[in-house]
């Protein structure tokens, strides 16, 4: 049966509800992984992750970082310690003050990105939320290496998180498994062993039961930037639900008869809006940032909507 879906609960209003208007026996076709990656790697020539307005940690590499290493960079003056380098010695000062002077460079580092899929079954029902999702996945891929980050990749199903290899995810015929389940999201993103001032990007409808801080608190723990990028369509914000239909519980299978009425579909539209009003909050009191990406239309068209205008990408030229 195919399906068509709000995703998972928002509220008690329409919790777990999924339509079934359409009940033909399609099977949703499979993405064109070649067409979608080269779609994003379009949209990334001009847009990227925002990442370099950030000062970072991490291993040897190109980027500022926070502290004092031994680029070209000039950074500061300290007074000279023991044990340090004297091929830092600053000869001019000392020559002006009788004093050792260190010189400080800036220290070059790789971002640690950890990018973090959401693969439960809301994620798949639509196929131009799919192909959206798989965009977006690449397109993070794509800015993460362009700067080389020190990139790690997850999927999150009802199952557990599961670690992806790059040559894989970057090989022609890789999909984001389809992983239904009720397991609890928050609880698998705490098991993770997410990096210590990573930017953690978290690709995900959002459409959770629950406190929004239950996940959000995990995401942005040890000092991490917490970034989501929320693919939707125009069936989960509007549906055309009318008169008696079937509703799924994409995760479960579960389904009951409704008879959708105009009042009824006006409150589950306010429990979206309320749904997501209660995550773009919490985001704000952990600093987080959330950019909902419309399926519509091309990637790049999609980021500028939301994402941009928020700092969630950078125009990149």
């Amino acid at each position: 049966m195919h399906v068509t879906s709000e995703g998972r609960s928002t509220t008690s209003t329409l919790a777990h509800m999924k339509t079934a208007v359409d009940q033909s026996a399609d099977a949703v076709p499979l993405p064109d992984a070649s067409r979608l990656r080269s779609q994003a790697a379009a949209a990334c020539r001009h847009l990227r992750i925002a990442l370099r307005h950030r000062t970072w940690t991490g291993s040897t590499g190109q980027w500022a970082g926070k502290g004092s290493g031994a680029s070209i960079d000039f950074q500061d003056h300290r007074p000279y310690l023991p044990g340090d380098d004297p091929r830092h010695i600053d000869w001019a000062a000392y020559a002006r003050s009788g004093n050792y002077i260190m010189k400080l460079y800036r220290e070059e580092v790789s971002p640690r990105v950890d990018l973090l899929i959401d693969t439960s079954a809301s994620m798949h029902l639509d196929p131009a939320k799919r192909d959206r999702m798989l965009e977006l996945v690449y397109f993070c891929v794509e800015s993460a290496l362009a700067i080389s980050a020190a990139l790690h990749v997850y999927t999150l199903g009802g199952d557990g998180a599961r670690r992806i290899d790059l040559p894989p995810l970057l090989g022609t015929g890789w999909t984001p498994p389809l992983e239904a389940g009720d397991g609890a999201p928050a609880a698998v993103l705490a098991s993770l062993p997410l990096r210590n001032r990573a930017m953690r990007i978290l690709i995900s409808d959002l459409l959770f039961e629950g406190d929004p801080q239950a996940l959000l608190t995990p995401l942005c723990a040890r000092d991490g930037s917490a970034v989501i990028l929320a693919p939707f369509t125009p069936a989960e914000t509007d549906p055309a639900w009318n008169g008696n239909v079937e509703l799924i519980d994409c995760e479960n299978g579960r389904s009951r008869r409704q008879r959708v009425t105009p009042a009824l579909l006006a409150r589950y539209r306010q429990a979206y809006a309320s749904h997501l009003d209660a995550w773009r909050a919490q985001a704000r009191r952990l600093q987080a940032r959330v950019a909902r990406i419309p399926a519509t239309g091309t990637l790049a068209e999609a980021l500028r909507a939301e994402a941009l205008p928020q700092g969630v990408i950078e125009a990149w030229t």
